[in-house]
């Protein structure tokens, strides 16, 4: 069945898919009927404060069972939803709230000790209070051209830009992202990604909603609660960035049952052979999918059945339908097809430089094919110069997690008198080696410009709310 519109889709899913749960969240257990009825609600407690078509909504909050009533309530009432990371501060929330042109914010008070409130003109809601229940049944009539959701970018070359998307783009694309990752009708889905972002929000709920999946949100990652989920509600669907799937190897153990796990999805420039392998064989998952997307373009490529573990983790897979990919001559990523944006909001400037006029989205990504296969070899902006020759942090990062002794690692490129820059390595080691030991080594597998010329160890590294390491920390 093909459907135009998210709320189309979402109401339907009772009919489709019968008494299944929706949603399971503490003490909160929702069938797919309730789940709808308290959509429905919802949505007319937006249309009553004066939420209708095109207003934009923000939700700032962590994932909940309330998250997934607001933003398919506020998408029925005819809005367009705009999620805001929960780890911002006021001032970069308060940005967002006012470039969005948002009516109202969804908050949840107390979250991370932070004081939610916003600028004026914008009304703030509890999502954990009455409102979202309070409303009588309402359905706008929505169009699948109507811009779905302004998802703002991670600000890693700039002030975030608002991306803008339509219902029938994501619904095309989440749909096939469903068959790659073998999201199947009554998977227990735990939702570790935040819902802010689109591995939360479009590859959790509604993939979820799509196949008829019960969605269980965790609103911060906690191993431990991690493995009691799995045990007590036999979770089957497992997403998330390397780092979970590490932590799970570390945290694992005969105290409990993890049998009940069947499929991983994955993305990362650099993820070791090792962990994919080891994900298999010492972990139940009966299907390991790694994939290549951003927010301009949602999921544009993604590993396929019978893919060798030595290309599930040093590729991205194959382009996705109806997208294709191509190699500039500088190495850039380029991306043609339906699923790139509608454009940045408000930004008709940064939406030429981002699409050419042949219609390829300009990704700042660095790769290469191989085989019909993406391969991620850094980012533009992350690329340093050392003696004139490029070196791209990926490809070093991808040679250091070679060796035995280094669980995790990140370089950045800094200043050097001689050369202009050079690399530094930040480890986390998982057993000892001295950081002389680690150069020698490297420069034995690496050029000697892409050789780290110093490296210090860490405990861990510093990562944002979706698992990505955050190199603006490291110095």
């Amino acid at each position: 069945m093909t459907f135009q519109t998210i709320p189309e889709m979402v109401l339907s899913s009772g009919e489709r898919f019968g008494g299944g749960e929706a949603g399971v969240d503490g003490a909160i257990r929702w069938s797919l009927h309730e789940a709808v009825d308290r959509i429905r609600c919802a949505a007319g407690s937006f249309a009553e404060i004066g939420i209708g078509k095109g207003d934009r909504v923000a939700i700032w909050a962590p994932n909940s069972a309330e998250w997934i009533v607001a933003v398919f309530g506020l998408l029925t009432a005819g809005a367009t939803l705009v999620p805001i990371n929960t780890r911002y501060r006021h001032d970069e929330a308060a940005d967002i709230l006012v470039r969005s042109g948002a009516k109202a914010v969804l908050v949840q008070p107390g979250f991370l000790g932070l004081e939610f409130d916003a600028p004026s003109g914008v009304q703030v809601i509890d999502i954990t209070g009455d409102f979202l229940s309070g409303g009588d049944p309402f359905e706008a009539v929505v169009a699948g051209s109507d811009i779905a959701d302004i998802m703002y970018t991670s600000g890693t070359t700039g002030r975030p830009k608002g991306v803008m998307m339509n219902h029938r783009q994501v619904l095309r694309l989440f749909s096939e992202w469903c068959d790659l990752a073998d999201l199947r009708k009554g998977d227990r889905y735990l939702i570790v990604n935040p819902f802010f972002h689109m591995f939360g929000y479009k590859a959790g709920l509604i993939a979820s909603f799509l196949r008829g999946a019960t969605i269980y949100p965790m609103a911060v990652l906690d191993v431990d609660r991690v493995l009691d989920l799995i045990e007590t509600e036999q979770i089957t669907m497992l997403p998330g960035p390397p780092t979970l799937y590490q932590s799970l190897l570390s945290a694992n153990d005969s105290s409990h049952d993890l049998s009940s796990l069947r499929a991983a999805v994955t993305g990362s420039a650099d993820i070791p052979v090792d962990l994919i392998r080891r994900i298999k064989h010492e972990l139940p998952f009966e299907t390991i999918m790694t994939g290549y997307g951003l927010t301009e373009a949602g999921t544009a490529t993604a590993s396929r059945p019978g893919d060798t573990f030595e290309q599930i983790a040093t590729t991205v897979g194959k382009p996705c339908d109806g997208i294709e990919i191509s190699i500039a001559v500088d190495a850039e990523v380029l991306i043609r097809g339906y699923n790139v944006m509608q454009g940045y909001l408000d930004d008709p400037e940064a939406t030429a430089e981002a699409i050419d006029p042949d219609g390829w989205l300009h990704t700042g990504d660095l790769g290469e094919l191989v085989d019909g296969r993406l391969r991620i070899i850094g980012r533009k902006k992350d690329m340093f110069i050392v003696g004139g020759f490029n070196a791209y942090p990926a490809e070093i990062e991808g040679y250091l997690l070679e060796h035995p002794a280094v669980d995790q690692v990140a370089v950045i490129g800094v200043p050097d008198q001689r050369l202009g820059q050079v690399g530094k390595a930040f480890v986390v080691a998982r057993e000892v080696i001295s950081a002389d030991e680690l150069i020698s080594w490297s420069r034995k597998r690496m050029a000697g410009f892409k050789a780290p010329r110093s490296i210090e160890f860490l405990d861990r590294l510093p990562t944002n709310a979706t698992g990505k390491v955050t190199k603006s920390e490291l110095h």
